[in-house]
């Protein structure tokens, strides 16, 4: 989990599953609108590191690997604004794929 604070006063822990199956990098998000790839079996996955991009972003990089992901702080204030809503999203498309969270049913 990543704790931000922002400087309008806003806190959001951001789950390091939901930052990774939200990542912004082509590899989750495609190569454009409504080519988002549905990222299964991140339940558990952790946080090796955090750098900041200049002054806008994180690169994170995930234990599976995955570092392309470049967040914006916009992005992330969007993701802890909206985190029920889009752990809810992520949810729904997992159970009508069929598809599970835990990497041991991949």
């Amino acid at each position: 989990m990543i704790e931000i604070d922002f400087d309008d006063g806003a806190t959001f822990c951001l789950p390091a599953e939901i930052l990774r199956v939200e990542s912004p990098s082509a590899e989750v998000q495609g190569h454009g609108p409504g080519q988002k790839n549905l990222v299964v079996g991140r339940q558990h996955v952790g946080i090796l590191s955090v750098e900041t991009v200049g002054h806008y972003a994180l690169k994170i990089k995930f234990d599976d690997l995955h570092d392309s992901g470049i967040f914006p702080w916009d992005y992330l204030y969007h993701l802890g604004q909206n985190l029920d809503r889009i752990r809810q999203e992520y949810l729904d498309a997992l159970a009508a794929n069929g598809l599970s969270r835990d990497p041991r049913d991949q």
